[in-house]
């Protein structure tokens, strides 16, 4: 394994490699700049490090893609009256009131008080979007003949959901600044990963089934990705 170069490219794939004598298996990640990097144990050959790049080669370009559409330079906002912050697809104009009011969507205006900002308002956009997702995913998921046993929303980096093998679904609280018709596409492809984890065929195919045509949502997400406000820091949370 010490042969191997600082970066393996397998395909159209750079993967910067490094040792550890701490792994017992490669773990592939892709980072928060889009790069993928792969940590390996002394014992793994140059070959069966290309076999595992390219095994995972449909997920890794899956979490490329949600690093890219969530990684690019956004519009500054600012939190004064008349800015605009979008919801369910529609851009609402703040109105400042007095401070430590809560925020909230009164009469076609965003309300923020006096001195809030980032927090108050990613705090609003979970508070108001648990509940609309939860109505909003139970016809997908008997659709699709799954059980969702949780939803949450809250802040996760560059991805726009996750879910996990019980049945929970996160989603992104940003997700709520898309059109309905693109949250669902949301929805579905978590769904679907409740099914099958990778992005392979099945997985496709399953989207597919449930949502003809998907690939223009997906592309339309993909456009409108990098004009979602979303603060510099993502890790102020959604407790109140």
């Amino acid at each position: 394994m010490s042969s191997l170069p600082g970066v393996l490219r397998v395909g159209d794939l750079e993967v910067s490699v490094s040792i550890s004598d701490r792994r017992k298996s490669v773990r592939l990640t892709v980072e928060r700049n889009a790069s993928v990097t792969a940590v390996a144990p002394p014992h793994v050959s140059r070959s069966e490090l290309v076999k595992i790049v390219e095994a995972k080669r449909s997920w890794l370009y899956g979490k490329l893609a949600e690093r890219r559409e969530l990684g690019e330079a956004r519009p500054v906002r600012e939190y004064v009256a008349g800015e605009g912050f979008p919801y369910l697809g529609r851009s609402y104009r703040l109105r400042i009131a007095e401070p430590g009011r809560e925020v909230r969507l009164i009469h076609g205006r965003l309300e923020l008080g006096r001195g809030g900002g980032a927090r108050e308002l990613v705090r609003w956009y979970c508070r108001v979007g648990e509940p609309w997702l939860k109505r909003r995913i139970g016809p997908w998921a008997s659709r699709m003949g799954l059980e969702v046993t949780g939803l949450r929303v809250q802040p996760l980096g560059y991805r726009w959901g996750s879910c996990s093998r019980d049945g929970r679904i996160n989603i992104h609280w940003a997700t709520m600044q898309l059109p309905p018709t693109l949250i669902d596409y949301v929805l579905v492809h978590e769904l679907a990963h409740l099914r099958q984890r990778d992005h392979g065929d099945d997985f496709w195919r399953l989207v597919e089934r449930t949502m003809p045509g998907y690939e223009h949502r997906r592309e339309r997400l993909r456009r409108l990705g990098p004009d979602l406000w979303m603060p510099e820091k993502d890790d102020g949370g959604c407790a109140t």
